[in-house]
């Protein structure tokens, strides 16, 4: 992950999408990578099956048109958002998707698909280095959001939450999240990206989240190997809740990312209890990397 050279970022509507635009054109410049963006279109033929709930023909046929007007509004808004952003930021060269793409300098490239968000985007991020996403919009989208479920589950690589409020600085000083897990492994070497080049890096560490594997000093001795010095904190829940202390960790040390393993339980049961990635993730106001 130290070398970048493809990003993917997938926009399902406008919906904090500028933000994580910028955020990914940041990436882009900063590691001489590609953005590639990516919409996908729903399909109205997907509502076919509802005939067989009970609704008339002349129903279904009603809801498919309505769903193929709207897929194509929001189809046309975010490739009209994007096309307002490269004209604005003329120092990323835009290719064409699938184009062979410079490698000394920033790209970016806009393709739409037609299909289930839910296949193509970890399809596509298996084949980038991470996956930048925008924000969800609230708690309730964030426990649904299907694009960031989809990459975290199903593609295999890291996943980079981009902050709700557009962010134009690189990212300088990094908080690592360990609590001896293997996805806690995985985003450790995800953030190696990032932290080599960072001004400061800090392992956070509580014992109401750790979990068996490595301590912290054993990860402070693996980014030594890495040329990276990195101090520890031991930070304690607030209120009893570990997500509340850790994002309070963050913001102690100024963090412009948090790095951390992604559902260390199952998915349902982080959902239904809570969870430490659900509060990052509802309650974060800096970008995240996730990794399972």
């Amino acid at each position: 992950m130290k070398d970048v050279r493809k990003i993917l970022l997938p926009l399902p509507s406008t919906s904090n999408a500028e933000a994580a635009l910028i955020r990914g054109y940041n990436f882009a410049r900063r590691f001489h990578a590609h953005l590639a963006v990516l919409h996908i279109r729903s399909d109205g033929r997907d509502i076919a099956p509802l005939a067989g709930e009970g609704l008339s023909g002349a129903m279904v046929e009603e809801l498919m048109r309505s769903a193929e007007h709207e897929s194509a509004r929001t189809a046309h808004d975010v490739h009209h958002l994007f096309v307002r952003f490269v004209a604005e930021h003329k120092d990323i060269e835009v290719v064409p998707p699938h184009s062979p793409f410079p490698a000394d300098k920033a790209s970016i490239s806009f393709c739409t698909l037609t299909g289930n968000p839910a296949e193509i985007i970890p399809y596509h991020a298996r084949l980038s280095d991470f996956t930048l996403v925008p924000h969800p919009q609230s708690g309730e989208e964030v426990s649904s959001s299907e694009t960031l479920h989809s990459v975290l589950f199903d593609s295999g690589r890291p996943v980079v939450i981009a902050p709700q409020t557009p962010t134009t600085g690189l990212i300088k000083r990094v908080c690592i999240a360990w609590n001896g897990t293997a996805e806690a492994s995985s985003a450790l070497r995800a953030a190696l990206a990032w932290a080599v080049g960072a001004e400061a890096v800090r392992v956070l560490y509580c014992d109401d989240y750790q979990r068996k594997g490595p301590d912290v000093a054993d990860v402070i001795d693996y980014l030594s190997f890495h040329d990276i010095r990195a101090d520890t904190v031991t930070f304690a829940p607030v209120n009893k809740d570990v997500g509340k202390g850790l994002l309070a960790a963050c913001k102690d040390f100024d963090a412009d990312m948090l790095v951390m393993g992604a559902y260390s339980h199952s998915r349902l049961r982080q959902l239904i209890l809570g969870g430490v990635t659900r509060h990052v993730l509802e309650h974060a106001d800096i970008t995240v990397l996730m990794s399972r």
